[in-house]
């Protein structure tokens, strides 16, 4: 017999369950795996996590600009590619709302969404810039970099799209379609927010216990907002106004502000 909360037409929940684990797999799921062994390489190299840093934005061609820009524009590119897969799948939904506006990322309701999300980052961003500070000072955590780009014209703008394309990712597969998924699947919705926020916080651990729990805490939050709004969009603005915040800050104040840590 067929699970009530999945379409009357579309598929079993066998293909729903491989179709899921494969998402993750080419997406969230392996950074999580690659960010697990990354953070144990951290703890068994000498000295102390905090003495080591975590870079999110590198050069890839450093003392080549041009060929360091094609380098971030392609990896930003090939980031979104799960995007395009996960709205691919839930067009072919058998019945009801498809595609991405299914789980609303869509330009119907953009001044909320705008709202809500500035609301959002304005709230995790002072209590999450505390956490890590307290953190790394307790040695819990890795430095993490938010940028090491040259000072070059492009600088800027890539910390920008690379900010839109973390939260892009992270929120409309980690919240919208895994979501989505579960309940298919028929998971409870305690489950579907721990399996949510733990995977959040996984790939976030290469930047140490500090970055997993502030990152499970945040999923836990965005989990809840899903829940309550029904719409993706306004936690892709607040991620987005995160990232950008941090990215662009740390590029103006890093070595000018004593309390803002650096390698």
């Amino acid at each position: 017999m067929r699970d009530a909360s999945l379409p009357p037409d579309g598929p079993p929940r066998r293909i729903l369950r491989s179709e899921t684990l494969l998402v993750l797999a080419l997406s969230l799921g392996a950074s999580a795996v690659s960010s697990l062994i990354s953070f144990i390489g951290a703890l068994t190299r000498p000295g102390a996590l905090k003495e080591q840093a975590a870079t999110l934005n590198g050069s890839y061609a450093p003392g080549r600009p041009w060929l360091d820009l094609a380098w971030q524009l392609f990896g930003i590119a090939t980031a979104l590619v799960p995007v395009a897969l996960v709205a691919h799948l839930l067009l072919r939904e058998g019945a009801g709302v498809r595609g991405l506006r299914a789980i609303g990322f869509d330009r119907t309701r953009p001044w909320p969404d705008l709202g809500r999300g500035a609301l959002v980052a304005a709230g995790i961003g002072s209590a999450g810039l505390a956490f890590y500070l307290a953190v790394r000072a307790a040695g819990f955590n890795l430095t993490v970099v938010p940028e090491s780009l040259p000072d070059v014209w492009w600088k800027y703008p890539v910390l920008i799209l690379s900010a839109i394309q973390n939260s892009v990712v992270e929120e409309v597969i980690v919240v919208g379609y895994l979501l989505r998924r579960l309940d298919g699947l028929g998971w409870s919705a305690t489950a579907s927010l721990v399996a949510s926020a733990v995977l959040r916080g996984s790939y976030h651990l290469y930047q140490g216990i500090g970055g997993f729990v502030g990152n499970v805490v945040m999923g836990v939050v965005f989990v809840w907002l899903y829940r309550r709004w029904g719409r993706v969009g306004p936690l892709v603005v607040a991620h987005a106004l995160l990232d950008i915040v941090a990215f662009v800050g740390y590029g103006l104040l890093a070595g000018k502000v004593g309390w803002l840590p650096t390698p």
